[in-house]
C-alpha cells in the first residue's frame, strides 16, 4: 500500500528515525513499505511535552518511531501510573493506549494519546 504525503514549504516530517523538511515547494510523496511516519503537527517535542498527557505522547512517539519499543516503556508505564493516579478519570483513555500498545498499534495509540490531551486540557480548565 502507498501512503501519500503533501508536504507545504519548509513542513517537516518524520520518516523512520529520519527528520524530512520540505523546501521552499510544496512537495507530493509517495511512501511505500512500513515505516513510522508523523507530520510535523503530529509530532511532539520535549518543549511542547509540558502536561503529563502531552509527556505521554511524547513517550508513544518514541515507541513509534524506535526500533526498539521497549526501550521506552519504563517511561510511558511510569507516567502512565502517575496519570492514573492523579486523574483516575483518565483511566478509559489509558486503557485503549495500552491495549493499542500491546497490540503493537503503536500509531493508534498515539491517536488516543491525541484524546487523552485534549481530556486533560478539558479537565485543566475548570
Amino acid at each position: 500500500m502507498t501512503l501519500k504525503v503533501e508536504l507545504k514549504p519548509g513542513e517537516r516530517m518524520i520518516l523512520g528515525e529520519c527528520v524530512v523538511t520540505n523546501g521552499d515547494q510544496r512537495t507530493r510523496l509517495a511512501i511505500e513499505g512500513a515505516v513510522p511516519i508523523l507530520r510535523e503537527k503530529d509530532i511532539m517535542t520535549s518543549d511542547r511535552a509540558d502536561t503529563p498527557a502531552r509527556r505521554l505522547y511524547l513517550a508513544v512517539q518514541l515507541m513509534y518511531t524506535s526500533r526498539d519499543p521497549q526501550a521506552h516503556h519504563q517511561i510511558y508505564f511510569s507516567l502512565m501510573q502517575d496519570i492514573v493516579k492523579a486523574a483516575p478519570t483518565t483511566w478509559p483513555y489509558i486503557e485503549n493506549i495500552n491495549n493499542h500498545i500491546l497490540m503493537g498499534n503503536l500509531y493508534k495509540a498515539l491517536k488516543d494519546a491525541r484524546k487523552l490531551i485534549e481530556y486533560e486540557a478539558e479537565i485543566l480548565s475548570h
